[in-house]
């Protein structure tokens, strides 16, 4: 299966002319705020290197942005679930881990993941993590909810959202029982399926940006969801919206994002660069500072975090970390996945 879904997008690949990169300009695929003018500025100012930053929603939208030719890139951030993917699909080039400083911060954990290694080298620089947690408005829920079935819940009905994401299936996998969550069988996908579909009449809408998950709260219009951790909970803090994260009962999945260059990219030394501020106090606090996210390099995380910042981020709880289900590559069952959570959007 993996066999024909690399080429297929192969095929893809090989019908979109890529334009030539400008040198000097570095243009980025990644997530909201990685590329944050609140410390991207210095960055361009002290290294000449210009940045152009396209977001993404989800995953998902990596491979077929950069190979469906609508524009050429020269570094994404996927996530440790579809790092191994771009491997596979010859997108990404090794990564040399003496050129960047800090390198030898980086936690352990996240160094030893496949994901991010092929043949022993790296082609991935972890650089920040997170949970999938859940999220619900104070004022809507008496009893707060502890467990994946306020999700289902008629009494919520019309005010749920989840993230338009293949990880939904995770969700409901758990729901199920189901805790093998990357490594499900054609039965047990096609049970979380059915459970979506059974969830479909009771969403408001599936989310793909933090901005559009925020904007549902503040209009009232959600009051549970799923959430990127620390994120879309500060955004409205900021607005005045009382909103509180938890972790079901059921768990939650754990990420960790990786900056990988595109391979061939014409403007390497400012990517080095680039990849370097990034892993430093600058681009580690920057992002942690933004978005909510913590650091992957636990060394500039303790240089410029509070010690109030450090422990609310887990930087200093590696039982924290360990009790997240984090993103494992999919293989082979890529294409199941996807085409279940297709599935259920289609009905």
């Amino acid at each position: 299966m993996k066999i024909r879904m690399i080429a297929s997008y192969t095929m893809a690949l090989s019908v979109a002319a890529a334009p030539a990169l400008a040198e000097g300009t570095l243009n980025v695929l990644t997530w909201e705020g990685y590329a944050d003018s609140s410390f991207l500025d210095q960055f361009v100012e002290e290294s000449g290197c210009e940045v152009n930053a396209t977001y993404v929603g989800s995953n998902d939208d990596f491979a077929p942005k950069l190979m469906g030719g609508g524009g050429v890139y020269d570094l994404i951030t996927p996530s440790i679930d579809t790092t191994a993917l771009m491997i596979d699909l010859d997108l990404v080039e090794p990564l040399d881990p003496s050129m960047i400083e800090g390198w030898d911060g980086i936690y352990p954990k996240f160094l030893a993941l496949d994901g991010i290694q092929r043949d022993g080298e790296y082609y991935g620089m972890p650089y920040s993590w997170g949970a999938i947690a859940f999220m619900y408005l104070d004022k809507a829920f008496d009893e707060p909810p502890t467990s994946l079935d306020a999700l289902w819940s008629e009494e919520n009905s019309g005010k749920i959202s989840l993230w338009d994401d293949k990880s939904s299936i995770y969700v409901a996998a758990r729901r199920n029982g189901d805790m093998n969550i990357y490594n499900l069988s054609d039965e047990q996908i096609a049970a979380a399926r059915e459970s979506l579909i059974e969830q479909k009449p009771l969403v408001r809408k599936y989310w793909s940006t933090a901005g559009e998950l925020v904007d549902l709260y503040k209009a009232g219009e959600v009051i549970i969801s799923n959430t990127w951790a620390g994120y879309q909970s500060s955004l409205l803090a900021a607005e005045g919206i009382e909103v509180t994260e938890f972790i079901p009962e059921e768990g939650a999945e754990g990420w960790m994002d990786s900056w990988m260059v595109v391979k061939n990219t014409p403007n390497r030394e400012c990517a080095y660069k680039f990849l370097n501020m990034q892993l430093s106090e600058q681009g580690q606090c920057g992002v942690a500072n933004v978005n909510g996210y913590s650091a992957a390099n636990a060394e500039a995380a303790r240089s410029c975090m509070t010690d109030e910042q450090f422990e609310a981020l887990h930087q200093d709880d590696p039982e924290y970390l360990d009790s997240l289900l984090i993103w494992a590559p999919l293989g082979d069952r890529f294409e199941a996945y996807l085409n279940a959570w297709n599935s259920v959007k289609a009905q």
